[in-house]
């Protein structure tokens, strides 16, 4: 087996740089995964490739991700670029043979998703994931086996939330994340549906009925080169409210809660699950431990477990010391890397069918706040008929 994985990178901003970033930090795990060496990056901003020079596996520099595809020494591609781009870009990806790990939401809307359902069915060769780093925290691979081992018993509720407030300055200019053309209608739900989804849909805990509310708090911002006022078009919170069902057949309220504008959160991810015989819950705001019940009588207590670097994939960091958001990263990457080699992965990458859920769950949701109903979420996917 090749130590190294020759990747591609197609959009060089923040998550780009993340994943470069974390390319050199392979030596922070232990065994022997193959390294991702990126060597070509692809961005139309020149400042952004400049970055990428720094980067020093990186020696293919393109301004058109065709030529980049066209490169035979590439094997697999990393692909961060606005939501209006995906179908076109993933399906280029995926049928000129090279693997694909690819951001959220993996297209703008259902009808995107399906041209890349599509490209991946073309070439079942080709390794197709969705990015999504949180459930890689230690405190949520530990819920995750806890629930797996039927400790929580019957599911009473389930509630998956990221909240944060980079939006909360009125005066920051507008992005394309608030333009339909770029973002599409989805808006904060595209862009932040797969960290609250990815855990449960992962454990079998699925939507049956969603409610939406959703809030466009601020309607203009200024355009950053003329600081004209712009319409901002697209959702800045939603929260949606479900039936989940499990594989138990357990049917409980499942809430999501995706938020650019919270006010006091940073970037908060929070997974609770709450049972019958045990609950449990995660928050980025505490990342080195889990919160879980322990029962006195007829009453409960939460206690609260320090979990700290007890990895997926085991580091050189001593366990006492805490996880954060670039380990969580390393640890996604380390899973995409295994699951392409054949190595032993115990949590996959978002996959393409769980990706269809969630376009499924956020086009039922855009109904269900549209027309003011409850919307069912057959197999097939939303039901336009009233719900029952």
């Amino acid at each position: 087996m090749k130590d190294t994985v020759a990747f591609g990178v197609i959009g060089c901003g923040l998550m780009g740089r993340e994943f470069a970033s974390a390319s050199l930090r392979w030596l922070h795990l232990q065994g022997n995964i193959p390294r991702p060496r990126i060597i070509a990056a692809c961005d139309t901003l020149e400042e952004n490739l400049n970055w990428f020079r720094r980067n020093p596996d990186t020696r293919f520099f393109y301004r058109d991700y065709h030529e980049m595809l066209s490169n035979p020494e590439i094997e697999a591609v990393y692909c961060a670029v606005p939501h209006h781009l995906h179908a076109a870009v993933y399906c280029d990806v995926i049928r000129s043979g090279k693997h694909l790990l690819g951001e959220k939401p993996f297209g703008m809307d259902r009808a995107a998703f399906l041209e890349i359902e599509k490209a991946a069915a073309e070439r079942p060769d080709v390794l197709v994931r969705c990015t999504s780093e949180f459930p890689y925290y230690p405190a949520v691979q530990q819920m995750a086996a806890w629930y797996r081992e039927g400790k929580f018993g019957r599911i009473i509720e389930g509630k998956f939330s990221i909240r944060h407030s980079s939006d909360m300055d009125i005066h920051k200019p507008i992005n394309w994340k608030r333009t339909l053309a770029a973002n599409g209608a989805y808006g904060c739900m595209g862009d932040l549906g797969i960290h609250v989804q990815h855990l449960p849909f992962r454990l079998g805990m699925n939507p049956r009925t969603v409610n939406a509310v959703l809030a466009n708090l601020v309607t203009e911002r200024p355009d950053a080169r003329t600081g004209e006022m712009r319409p901002c078009e697209t959702w800045d919170n939603a929260l949606l409210l479900c039936e989940g069902q499990n594989l138990s057949g357990d049917r409980f309220p499942m809430t999501f809660e995706m938020k650019r504008m919270a006010p006091g959160c940073s970037n908060t991810v929070e997974y609770g699950i709450y049972g019958m015989d045990l609950s449990a819950r995660f928050t980025t705001d505490d990342p080195n431990a889990l919160y879980y019940t322990v029962s006195h009588g007829q009453t409960q207590a939460w206690a609260r477990l320090p979990v700290g670097q007890k990895t997926l994939y085991p580091v050189i960091t001593g366990s006492i010391f805490e996880f954060g958001f670039p380990d969580s990263l390393l640890q996604m990457f380390a899973a995409f890397i295994s699951e392409l080699k054949g190595l032993p992965c115990a949590f996959p990458c978002f996959t393409p069918e769980e990706a269809k859920k969630s376009h499924e769950l956020l086009t039922a949701a855009l109904m269900a706040y549209e027309q003011g109903r409850t919307v069912t979420l057959p197999p097939d996917g939303p039901d336009r008929s009233s719900a029952g």
